[in-house]
């Protein structure tokens, strides 16, 4: 399996059961900085792609990662390593359900929130018990998700995530229950004419008026849309 390329890191992926995808390259290149977050955490690194990202887009001080699965833990650890920025980043292995209870116990915070979760049920499990740990909510779901991210998220913080579009309003209802509330969100189809797949979202304790977007990822095969180059161009070699 080669690295992969990017502008200013490259991914060493043979060891990690996801590979790099397009759902966390738009969720790195998506969630928003706006707020000049010092401190950041990727929830289940898989390769440390989305932490490598934001250390490309911010200058925070504190990226940490927290990665349950052996192989893709040690993948991130190198990632981070061989990348310009190894002492800004820094992986946990651990559970995100032990990560946050201790991490709570702490009282430590963060003012940005990030995760590719794992997603599809126990209905489709793979043979490949590492791709399914990656993979399938069994391992996170999304209420344990949600209910780190409200324990460890400051308060003014901002807690972004994609998921199937299916998923979404489930998903939004559960996060209310532990006081996150939806501030936008941005709908993704690969092209113009298939449904809607992906939802990237954002969240935060307080209410705000919602932004919705939508985003059109190609308009043929291999010819991508103006809003996907303009929101990958810093990352993609060929964007």
């Amino acid at each position: 399996m080669k690295p992969f390329k990017f502008k200013e890191f490259v991914v060493h992926q043979d060891k990690a059961a996801m590979k790099i995808g397009t759902d966390g390259v738009l969720l790195g290149a998506w969630c928003s900085i706006e707020q000049f977050p010092d401190s950041i955490l990727d929830i289940g690194s898989g390769t440390g792609v989305i932490a490598l990202m934001l250390a490309q887009r911010s200058d925070a001080m504190t990226i940490d990662a927290v990665e349950i699965n052996d192989e893709a833990y040690e993948q991130t650890v190198e990632n981070f390593e061989k990348s310009d920025w190894g002492d800004r980043l820094f992986c946990y292995h651990s559970s995100f359900q032990d990560f946050s209870r201790e991490m709570n116990e702490e009282e430590e915070t963060y003012e940005l929130i990030i995760s590719n979760p794992p997603f599809y049920n126990a209905d489709y499990q793979s043979e490949n018990e590492a791709r399914n740990k990656a993979r399938f909510t069994s391992s996170l779901s999304f209420k344990e998700l949600l209910q780190g991210v409200s324990l460890l998220l400051s308060e003014n913080g901002t807690f972004s995530t994609i998921i199937p579009f299916q998923e979404e309003k489930e998903f939004i209802a559960l996060a209310k229950t532990f006081n996150l509330q939806m501030n936008k969100v941005c709908r993704i189809r690969g092209n113009a004419e298939s449904e809607l797949k992906r939802s990237l979202l954002e969240f935060s304790f307080h209410s705000k008026d919602i932004i919705e977007e939508e985003l059109i990822i190609e308009k043929e095969r291999h010819q991508y849309t103006d809003a996907y180059v303009n929101l990958t161009k810093d990352f993609y070699l060929k964007m």
